[in-house]
Order: structure tokens, then C-alpha cells, then sequence
């Protein structure tokens, strides 16, 4: 693969192994893994989840729908595409701070119980409400956060470059052809991960496809831009 002058060819494949590496290392708190999938879909956590907390559901929308907008400094704006986003945190807000559907359905048929070796490494207090985090909802977060640093750094890199009719090739550009469509798929997983419910599990993969397609349509868009055979040929698709 040829690499033109500036990013060493050896820059993805440290995003890689990183990437691996942080996924690998979830084997080392394997039994917590377990523990956190099996407890949020048994109706374990029934004694202590948060529920009627809507000023809580209100911020966390209003803050990741936020993150839409970004995005718009790629293409013009499709608030139809970005539809199901919006309503993917919508649901997923009221259903984990306003009314937990998963787990009272699950509770019903099979009653709550203690889940032993279940705990929490660390609590924030938000809006009133102590958020709880277990080791798999640490990892969620990070990944999350990654993907939240991904989206505003390459809107910044948008932005400095929006009055120039060319196509856009430094910052993380230069890594990754959609860094902001990463870091969205980033965060779909960092929810699916650290907050497993029917909605995640539903909605993560109608996601990750959603923002694929988008990266497709988008590169069909900008095929007959002056330099962009070259840049595809050295830039990966997502890292």
C-alpha cells in the first residue's frame, strides 16, 4: 500500500493494535462480564435501578443528539437519516432513567434476585442521582468517550477547512476517511456494551449499519474530487 508524505504507514496499525488490545484485555474481567450481561437481563438489578429520574433522561438527550449535529459539516443535513438516531437515545434514555422496561419485563417472568460478585468500582453523582458504573459500564465509557473526541476533534478539523472547495486529508483524516462515523459507531458499541437492553441489542447493529452506509453514500459523493483515488488507496475506510 503507498502512503504519500505525512502519516507513517505504520500509524494505523498502532490504532489497531490498540484497539484489540483494549478489546482483549475485557477476557481479564471475563466472571464481571458475565455477571453485568446476565444480571441486566434477568431483572437482577430491579432493587436497585433508577426509575422516574426525568430530568436525567431530558440532559443525556438533548447532550447525544447534540452530537448530530457535527455532522452536518460533512454533507448537507438528512434529519430523516438521522431519525432513528434520535430516536434510538430517546428510547434508550426513558427506558434506562424513566421507566427500565427490559428489566421489569424480565422481572416478571423470572423474578429478581441477587447476582453475588456483582459491584460497582465507581459512582457519580448527576442530577441527583448516583450513576453507579460496574467494570464492563467502565469500558462502555471509555469507548464512548473515544468516540465522542473522535466526532468533536474531526468537526474541528471541518470546520478550519470549510471554506476550502477541496477535499479534507489532515488531522484524522489522514488515519481514517470517516473518523466522525467512527466515533458514532464507537459509541453505539460503548452502549451496547456497558448498558445491554432490548433496545441496544435491537438497535446497535440497525446502527453500525446505518452509519456504514453513510460512509459508502458519502465517498460516492466525493469520488470526482481531485486527489481522491489517491487518498483512498492510502487511508483505510474507518482505521
Amino acid at each position: 500500500m503507498a502512503y504519500r508524505k505525512g502519516r507513517p504507514p505504520w500509524t494505523n496499525l498502532i490504532v489497531r493494535a490498540s484497539l484489540l488490545a483494549f478489546a482483549l484485555s475485557t477476557l481479564l474481567f471475563y466472571k464481571d462480564f458475565a455477571e453485568h450481561f446476565y444480571a441486566h437481563f434477568t431483572g437482577s438489578l430491579i432493587g436497585i435501578v433508577v426509575m422516574g429520574q426525568w430530568q436525567v433522561v431530558a440532559v443525556n438527550i438533548a447532550f447525544f443528539i447534540s452530537f448530530l449535529v457535527p455532522l452536518t459539516f460533512r454533507r448537507k443535513a438528512n434529519w430523516k437519516e438521522y431519525g432513528l438516531v434520535v430516536a434510538f437515545f430517546v428510547s434508550l434514555f426513558v427506558e434506562m432513567y424513566g421507566i427500565p422496561l427490559t428489566i421489569m419485563l424480565a422481572s416478571r417472568a423470572i423474578g429478581p434476585q441477587q447476582i453475588e460478585g456483582l459491584h460497582y468500582v465507581l459512582v457519580v453523582p448527576f442530577l441527583g442521582v448516583n450513576l453507579a458504573f460496574t467494570i464492563p459500564m467502565v469500558y462502555g465509557t471509555v469507548l464512548m468517550c473515544l468516540g465522542m473526541a473522535l466526532i468533536i476533534v474531526g468537526w474541528v478539523t471541518l470546520y478550519r477547512n470549510v471554506k476550502k472547495a477541496k477535499l479534507v486529508t489532515s488531522g484524522l483524516y489522514s488515519i481514517s476517511r470517516n473518523p466522525q462515523y467512527l466515533g458514532f459507531m464507537m459509541v453505539i458499541v460503548g452502549w451496547l456494551v456497558g448498558w445491554p437492553t432490548l433496545l441496544t441489542i435491537i438497535f446497535a447493529p440497525i446502527l453500525l449499519f446505518f452509519y456504514y452506509r453513510l460512509c459508502k453514500t458519502e465517498e460516492k459523493e466525493v469520488s470526482d474530487l481531485p486527489g481522491y483515488k489517491k487518498y483512498r488507496k492510502r487511508v483505510p475506510l474507518l482505521v
